[in-house]
Order: structure tokens, then C-alpha cells, then sequence
């Protein structure tokens, strides 16, 4: 999954007109379908009062809105200012069986698909010169500790966040965070969980940043982080763009990730090395990629907060991270406004995974039992967007994803054999 890196340009305090005169109110108002059916066998388990139950359908359709309030800062040496937000949904397929899987959705203790749900945040922040350090319920944006905002709302963490741009073409990230609300949560301050090893952690703490190199279009990331209790991650990245004659241009994208196990490790010992590079060729409204992607390593590539993984074959249905998995993608993009249908993008991608290997993983791992041998799956993924770029529903987004999944029986203890579709409507409003 390639993600835009944050920005190393940002107004400082001495730019600071009052904790109200900058302040912005937003609005942002989300609908998603998705549609789940299962094939060859395989179904999803769910338990209602009781009682455990399977279906070969999961289906889920939601109405989120998140509204979030951004103050701006106090004049003086040292700036005062403050965040809050309100998220909230509304289910319009409240089917308790087909909604079990509780992707979008919540549930309540007995396993039926709540009507409402929602949470509350706030965070206070401080600001010298261009470092901003901030205390509350964050979002974050980075390789290794990313909230994820791919489903009906968007996940948020506890804890102390520094960001600085004081040094030019630099951009440095420190955190410490102790709490977690998931995308479906309606409360705050769980305990931090690796994805999946479903192991928990009472802290998460990282420090890193991006930097624009002097080389033109050649930007660079390190960060490490900690899962206390856990592991330990190290991430190096860099994209490079080189333009070409006549609109044409080269992207060239690498990321590589080293864990290992620390403190009393209770995910089990982990010694992994995960990269993937990806290369694309951009000739007009076309661009073709070309990515590989390999896990060295006797566990699964894992990670902490939904979307804090930056590889470039992290796709829509898989991560293909297995234990010594190596796959490769082919993609294909098209923006339609260079024929005349500006705001039209359309795309395809198709992934093919093989050699996981789940056999060395010890009885002592959190992982064991989760891969068998020999295991390799494949992935299809459409995609078509349109965004409004004009008139009063302009930046109203509509997107409908199509994918396809099939694994062998190796892998799809993991990974399932299943269609997907998947509609997204976004109608952000500023106030």
C-alpha cells in the first residue's frame, strides 16, 4: 500500500493569529456497503446469545459521520490550542448473522449489530516555533504506528505526539501512547493489539521522521518503534520520482521493516525482515506498477493500529505477510480527465502470493497453528472513483471496489476464499 508521507511544511507559532481567529470546524460525512460471499466451503464464524453460528454472507451498511473541531493557537512564545472530535453511526443493515463480522459496525455483549453507536475525543496541544507536542485521542499518520481511516470511522490512540518542523526539509515524530479505539469501538483507552497475533501491549512508543532530500523528488523515512512487551520495528522507506519527456515519469518505491521480539515477548520469538519495492511508468492519464514484496522470517510480518503497514502489496483483502511469503503485483490506473472525464479514476491490480510457511513457528508463538506449509493465494482488485470537482457537491467522492480472493487450504487459515464489493461515498463539508 503506497501512502502519501506527511508534509515537512507547516506555519510555525510566530504565524499564529488566536486560539479562535485559525480555528476550523469540519464535517465529514461517510456511506459504505460492503458485500462478502464466501466460496469453496469457507464461512465466518459469529456468536448471538450464545449461540455460534456461520454464514456464508457478510453484509454491512452504515452511515458515519465525524465532526472535528481544530482550534488554532494562542499568540506568545508558547501557543495553547486544542482538538476535539464526535464520531458517529447509524446502521442501515442491522441483519445480525450477515453483520457479524462487525467490520463497520458494533456489537453489543449478546453479538447483535447495534442501531447507533459513536465515541468522543479531545486533545490539548502546544506549540513553540514549528513543534507542535499534543496530549489526548490522536490520529496519527506514520509507517509504524498509522491509524487507519479505511472503513465507516476512523480508529484513534491515547497518548503524547511531537512533531517538528524546525529544521528544514525535515519532518521528526516522536509518540507515546497507551490506549486504543477501534474503528468500530464506542469507548476509548483499550489496551493496544497487534493485529494478528491479537497479543496486547500496554504502551506503544516510536520515533522517526521524513526527510526531502537535495536530490530533486527523493524523499527518505526512518522511524523505530516499541510494542512494549512485544517487539521492536525499524522502517526505512524512500520514493523517488523521476519526470520524464514528453508527460511521462518513473516512481520508484521501497519500504523495509525489521522486528524482534523484546521485554517478555508474548507474541513469541519473532526475527523478521519485510520489504517490498514497487516501480511504476506514468505516460499520460496511464501509469503501470510493477511491486514485489518478500517476508524473511518464521512468523507474519505484524503490526500494531490497523493501518500501520506501509508495504506496497498490502492490498484490499490481504497483506500478503505471511511467513516467508513472497508475492508480486502487477497494477494498472487510468485518470480519465486526460480523455475528457475529469475526475474519473479507474483501476486494476492482481497479486499473487506463494511459499508461506507456518511449520517453524514454535508452540510457544502466538502465531502457531495460524499457517500451514506450502500455502499461496492470489488476489484481483477494481476499483472506479469519481470525484465531484465542480458545482454545490463538489469534493463528494463515490468509489466502488470489486475484489476476488482465493487462497489453498495452507493459506486460508488466514486468508478466505471470497468475493467482495465493496461502495464508498464521502461528503466532506466544511463550517
Amino acid at each position: 500500500m503506497l501512502c502519501a508521507q506527511p508534509s515537512v511544511h507547516a506555519n510555525g507559532q510566530a504565524d499564529a493569529n488566536g486560539f479562535v481567529e485559525d480555528a476550523s470546524v469540519q464535517l465529514h460525512n461517510r456511506f459504505v456497503f460492503e458485500r462478502i460471499d464466501y466460496q469453496k466451503g469457507d464461512r465466518f464464524k459469529t456468536t448471538i446469545d450464545g449461540q455460534a453460528l456461520q454464514s456464508s454472507t457478510a453484509q454491512e451498511s452504515g452511515y458515519g459521520a465525524m465532526l472535528t473541531l481544530k482550534s488554532g493557537f494562542t499568540q506568545g512564545l508558547v501557543g495553547l490550542g486544542l482538538d476535539a472530535h464526535a464520531y458517529g453511526a447509524l446502521a442501515v443493515n442491522a441483519d445480525d448473522i450477515r453483520g457479524g463480522r462487525a467490520r463497520y459496525l458494533a456489537k453489543d455483549s449478546q453479538g447483535h449489530v447495534r442501531s447507533q453507536f459513536g465515541r468522543v475525543g479531545a486533545a490539548v496541544k502546544l506549540r513553540m516555533s514549528s513543534t507542535v507536542l499534543a496530549y489526548g485521542e490522536l490520529r496519527t499518520k506514520n509507517p509504524i504506528f498509522n491509524s487507519s481511516d479505511s472503513r465507516l470511522l476512523p480508529e484513534t490512540n491515547r497518548g503524547f505526539l511531537l512533531t517538528s518542523t524546525d529544521i528544514a526539509h525535515l519532518l521528526v515524530q516522536a509518540g507515546h501512547f497507551t490506549g486504543w479505539s477501534d474503528r468500530n469501538s464506542r469507548g476509548g483507552n483499550f489496551d493496544l493489539r497487534a493485529n494478528y497475533s491479537g497479543t496486547t501491549g500496554s504502551a506503544f512508543r516510536f520515533v522517526g521522521g521524513h526527510w526531502q532530500t537535495p536530490i530533486e523528488a527523493l524523499k527518505l523515512s526512518l522511524y523505530w518503534g516499541q510494542f512494549k512487551d512485544n517487539w521492536n520495528t525499524f522502517h526505512f522507506g524512500a520514493a523517488h520520482s523521476l519526470a520524464l519527456q514528453a508527460g511521462r515519469s518513473v516512481d520508484l518505491n521501497l519500504n523495509v521493516y525489521r522486528s524482534d521480539d523484546t521485554g517478555v515477548a508474548k507474541a513469541g520469538p519473532i526475527n523478521n525482515t519485510t520489504w517490498s519495492a514497487l516501480a511504476s511508468y506514468r505516460m499520460g492519464m496511464h501509469k503501470l506498477g510493477l511491486g514485489y514484496q518478500k517476508v524473511a522470517g518464521d512468523t507474519p510480518f505484524d503490526y500494531v493500529n490497523r493501518g500501520s503497514i506501509w508495504l506496497d502489496n498490502a492490498m484490499q483483502l490481504s497483506d500478503f505477510n505471511g511467513p516467508h511469503e513472497a508475492s508480486w503485483q502487477v497494477k494498472y490506473e487510468a485518470d480519465w480527465s486526460g480523455a475528457g472525464l475529469p475526475g474519473l479514476v479507474s483501476g486494476l491490480a492482481y497479486t499473487r502470493g506463494s511459499g508461506t510457511d507456518g511449520s517453524r513457528v514454535g508452540a510457544d508463538s502466538a502465531y502457531y497453528g495460524a499457517y500451514g506449509q506450502g500455502g499461496k493465494h492470489w488476489e484481483r482488485d477494481m476499483m472506479l472513483r469519481y470525484n465531484f470537482i465542480a458545482g454545490a457537491i463538489k469534493n463528494v467522492s463515490l468509489q466502488l471496489n470489486y475484489s476476488v480472493q482465493r487462497a489453498n487450504s495452507a493459506q486460508s487459515l488466514m486468508d478466505k476464499n471470497f468475493n467482495q464489493w465493496r461502495l464508498l461515498v464521502n461528503l466532506p463539508v466544511v463550517l
